[in-house]
């Protein structure tokens, strides 16, 4: 029989690899204007943060609603 925590797909690395790149993505987007970089690229990584920061919020939530 299955646990609740083995449902979700690849457990306690795929959440440690999202706050990774979430925080990346986020640094790159608030210091990026004092580290020259281009809005465009700015955007890129407040986009990826925020992608980030949703499937993040839907893991806890299945992980809590069972």
């Amino acid at each position: 029989m299955e646990t609740s925590r083995s449902r979700t797909a690849g457990g306690p690395v795929v959440t440690a690899l999202l706050w990774l790149v979430f925080l990346a993505g986020a640094a790159a987007n608030s210091i990026g204007q004092f580290a020259g970089l281009e809005d465009t690229y700015r955007y890129i990584g407040g986009g990826i943060a925020a992608v980030c920061l949703v499937f993040l919020l839907v893991r806890f939530l299945a992980r809590r609603k069972d």
